[in-house]
């Protein structure tokens, strides 16, 4: 896909951190935005300012773990402007997922499973059932950007959030190849952003009352560390803006496996290596910060 001027692009997650990058870029690339998040208010903002900037943009609350929800968003995307020819399937959460001293993936809640794996994993899902039929229907270039993480293609565990995001991986390769078998003229590339400077990490401000374990929210100790890590992210992590021209030419590229940071392709070789080998699994980047002697990220 290579002409964006005047093409209509879906973007999920798009009121901050990722989404908003790639919303400003594809907006100055000339294209017409769906802006669809579960924060309303931000929202709206965002949509408001996009809109007086000059750009075409309609905005949609939308829960991409609630089916008819997303399917609500695909169909108020055709009645505005009739043909959807970019899907960004972006929403995603992170951040504790469980208590204190009980971080294993044997006694993370089954609340926190059902939230993120509804979100990152199954938002994708629903995403690709609403739209990719109608995309191929029409005819025209198009695309689909599944967002994962570093943590989808690295080793080491990462808990409820890796599993999540390895599911994304895979997913996408097989719509890339369900595509190419159907020979649509829509392309599909799986996203790996590495550190971005998002509120991912406070991701539980907007998770459901009934998906939260025991009716509770995170303890006041869980909930310092995220708002600690949140403004490690804000302050050192790429601006969204730049992932969102790393996507636009990637689309252009036709390239799969998109990765933001350079070097972030050696986790995989030393966890493929460890496949071949048949040894036990490496730790990421990140299993290893934690396995510095005070237990801090750095």
């Amino acid at each position: 896909m290579q002409d964006f001027e005047g093409r209509v692009a879906v973007i999920t997650g798009a009121a901050s951190g990722i989404g908003w990058g790639m919303a400003q870029a594809f907006a100055d690339a000339g294209m017409k935005l769906v802006m669809a998040d579960i924060e309303v208010q931000t929202l709206e903002a965002a949509g408001a300012e996009l809109r007086a900037a000059g750009h075409e943009v309609i905005t949609v609350q939308t829960d991409v773990a609630d089916p008819t929800s997303v399917q609500r968003l695909a169909d108020a995307a055709h009645e505005a402007f009739g043909k959807v020819h970019v899907l960004c399937n972006n929403a995603g959460v992170g951040g504790a997922t469980g208590k204190p001293g009980q971080w294993g993936v044997w006694n993370s809640p089954p609340e926190s499973w059902q939230w993120v794996l509804g979100v990152n994993l199954m938002g994708v899902v629903h995403g690709l059932q609403s739209f990719v039929d109608r995309m191929i229907a029409h005819g025209e270039p198009g695309h689909v950007v599944n967002t994962s993480s570093v943590l989808g293609v690295w080793g080491g565990g990462n808990g409820i959030y890796g599993v999540s995001k390895h599911a994304v991986t895979a997913l996408s390769e097989g719509l890339y190849h369900g595509l190419k078998g159907q020979q649509a003229a829509i392309g599909a590339s799986v996203l790996m952003p590495g550190l971005v400077a998002t509120r991912i990490n406070t991701a539980a401000r907007n998770r459901p009352e009934h998906l939260k374990p025991d009716g509770q929210d995170l303890p006041p100790e869980v909930m310092a560390m995220m708002a600690a890590a949140e403004k490690r992210y804000l302050e050192n992590g790429m601006p969204p803006r730049q992932v969102g021209e790393i996507v636009l030419n990637a689309i252009r590229e036709e390239r799969f496996y998109v990765f933001t940071h350079p070097g972030s392709e050696k986790p995989v070789e030393e966890r493929m290596r460890a496949i071949i080998d048949g040894q036990p699994p490496t730790p990421g980047p990140q299993m290893r910060r934690l396995a510095q002697p005070d237990g801090q990220q750095r």
